[in-house]
């Protein structure tokens, strides 16, 4: 199913040449689809950003042969609680859900596997099971280890069954290389992250013609996923709204993922950084940025004061280590070429 030499070619090709824990998880990757010497279901890759997990499960899903599929956390969330809710009532809705939504399906890669919520635990414990049962081969990426899948301990115990089916039946790598290879890339030709708002009210006008194609039009509203959003402009492949509309309304992952399949790029203006320090905004400003990096759309962001170190201030909350470590990337040469690659 998995070639190991073809993933390193593959890597190579970029210009990547695998450490030693990528090269354990190219091994084990190459094992899960040989029936004749796999001993696993699974291959659970984790652990801190930028240490090349995507890269690998990027390269090793690109070569794999046979029906795979491969979706990050929020998608998967988003599309079974969607047919959870269509499904017709029965002994077992999950069942039914989960099995349909595997059908066919050999191999399966997701991306940002965590859990944090009790009702999604039980939900992907389930899904888990079923996929294993079927034969699927599966393939997780983390930035947790297993053990600290769920950490509230309010209910970590109720999760400890399916961290031990993980434990049992996946091969456990740790990446855990010193080299963030999101960092120090050369920088795009065209700013992402622009401080402060005064400047930005000179040059986001410009960034924006140059991504549509055309000035701005006038403010209006849009719907994104049933809910009425102010813009500043919305053209065929820009959307340009206030961080206010965007972060600080109640709004969910649901319309970050309606905004990341509707527009290419996304300009967030008027952020003024204390607004980060409530809880429930900087989280939607996570899964923001976790969503646009994750679908290759561009990102650009106006704030009050520089946005990389007001995140660094921020670094008791979970999950910062991540989104600084995309931001990085997001700024560079490298991720504007990429997405310049995308179909338009």
């Amino acid at each position: 199913m998995i070639d190991a030499a073809r993933i390193t070619q593959a890597l190579a090709e970029r210009h990547l040449f695998p450490d030693p824990r990528q090269r354990d998880a190219i091994e084990a990757l190459a094992l899960l689809g040989d029936a004749s010497h796999a001993t696993f279901d699974g291959v659970y890759c984790y652990g801190l950003p930028g240490r090349g997990k995507s890269l690998v499960v990027d390269a090793a899903f690109g070569v794999a042969v046979g029906e795979k599929r491969r979706v990050h956390f929020h998608e998967f969330l988003r599309d079974i609680h969607r047919q959870l809710v269509r499904e017709p009532k029965c002994d077992d809705r999950l069942a039914a859900v989960a099995n349909r939504w595997l059908d066919g399906v050999e191999l399966l890669c997701f991306d940002e596997f965590h859990v944090h919520d009790i009702a999604d635990a039980f939900l992907i414990g389930r899904f888990l099971d079923i996929a294993l049962a079927r034969g699927v081969r599966l393939v997780l990426t983390s930035n947790y280890a297993p053990q600290q899948l769920l950490p509230d301990p309010e209910f970590h115990e109720r999760f400890e069954p399916t961290i031990a089916v993980i434990l049992q039946r996946f091969s456990i790598i740790h990446f855990d290389g010193a080299t963030d290879y999101r960092m120090g890339g050369e920088a795009a030709r065209l700013p992402r992250w622009i401080a402060p708002l005064e400047r930005a009210r000179d040059v986001l006008p410009l960034h924006y013609a140059a991504l549509e194609g055309m000035p701005a039009s006038a403010p209006s509203e849009v719907t994104v996923a049933g809910r009425a959003l102010p813009v500043r402009s919305a053209g065929d492949r820009v959307l340009w709204a206030s961080f206010d509309d965007l972060c600080v309304a109640h709004r969910s992952h649901l319309d970050y993922l309606a905004l990341a399949e509707h527009w290419q790029s996304l300009i967030v203006d008027d952020l003024h950084i204390e607004r980060l320090q409530r809880p429930d905004t900087l989280q939607r400003f996570l899964w923001l940025i976790d969503i646009a990096y994750d679908r290759q759309r561009t990102l650009l962001i106006a704030s009050d004061a520089p946005l990389i170190p007001a995140l660094d201030a921020l670094s008791e909350w979970r999950d910062l280590s991540r989104t600084i470590s995309r931001l990085a990337e997001m700024g560079s040469l490298d991720y504007e070429r990429r997405t310049l690659m995308l179909p338009r």
